[in-house]
């Protein structure tokens, strides 16, 4: 298992008039390898979730383990934690400082105290990892560049770290559809990296074309825990809590209702679009 949550709790500002539950009895398992996805309305507890798991944010009550790494005992390593799960925010790239993409892309391996050859050869290897080119870039202000090379390089700052767990907040959050497309394309070929990736994501067409599981959180607890096609077949629940389901359940279910009845819910485009081929190749109706 890569992360295992029990009830966890949290609250903001307790023992104030202020005090607000975010996270309500938790319990969670992520296992290694897999890409889980996490969505709900805003307000639901999923940014809290996350930063639970590299120790931005300290449990209220209740456990979390990160492989070997308890959070629950009074002094955890952060250090090591850290270096195990590496959290990209949303709009990564405004988190961008240094005056090189080089030096940006290294800082993280510089604070885990590496030698400048392993630094070198991580931030070489990071910027290839994301699809960009370091002899183009690597002596450039972060600054310059355009906006998907920008998140590119935030998110090459990170997996220079080479965590176990990489976590994206709303990764695609801001971008034009090319763009979109390009990051998930990224986040797919990075599992070769960091092998279990945990995303954030409001967009049900994008996460139910590449997560394994998907949890849904509502009001700071978490309802389900389901592989994509199982949560789509719950529309009329998922529309109680405020969330919808992907164009291509949509159509599925519209065609059902017209007696047009396709062998499996389709969660990708690709594969409904496979599915209609075949209902009617060869002129069946």
């Amino acid at each position: 298992m890569s992360i295992v949550v029990e009830h966890l709790n949290f609250t903001y500002m307790p023992d104030t008039p202020y005090a607000k539950t975010a996270l309500k009895d938790i319990n969670l398992t992520i296992n290694e390898g897999e890409l889980f996805g996490i969505i709900g309305a805003t307000g639901s507890g999923k940014s809290t979730l996350i930063q639970h798991f590299n120790g931005l944010i300290k449990a209220t009550e209740g456990r979390i383990k990160v492989f070997d790494i308890d959070l629950s005992v009074k002094k955890p390593d952060y250090k090591r934690l850290r270096a195990t799960v590496g959290l990209v925010f949303q709009y990564p790239e405004y988190q961008l400082f240094d005056e090189t993409v080089k030096a940006d892309v290294g800082f993280g391996p510089r604070n885990l105290g590496l030698s400048k050859d392993e630094i070198d050869t991580r931030v070489r290897e990071a910027i290839s990892l994301v699809g960009l080119n370091y002899d183009d870039i690597a002596e450039k202000s972060p600054f310059d560049l355009s906006g998907g090379q920008k998140r590119r390089v935030a998110i090459a700052g990170v997996i220079a770290m080479q965590p176990k767990v990489l976590v994206l907040d709303e990764p695609t959050a801001g971008l034009d559809p090319k763009g979109k497309k390009d990051i998930l394309r990224l986040i797919l070929s990075l599992r070769k990296a960091s092998p279990t990736v945990i995303i954030i994501s409001h967009d049900m067409d994008e996460i139910a074309g590449i997560a394994d599981r998907i949890a849904v959180l509502d009001k700071g607890e978490v309802k389900y825990v389901l592989p994509p096609k199982e949560l789509f077949d719950k529309a009329e629940e998922l529309s109680e809590l405020g969330l919808d389901v992907p164009e291509t359940v949509k159509i599925y279910k519209e065609l059902k209702k017209r007696g047009i009845v396709l062998p499996d819910m389709p969660v990708r485009k690709s594969e409904l679009a496979r599915l209609i081929f075949e209902r009617f190749k060869g002129g069946r109706g």
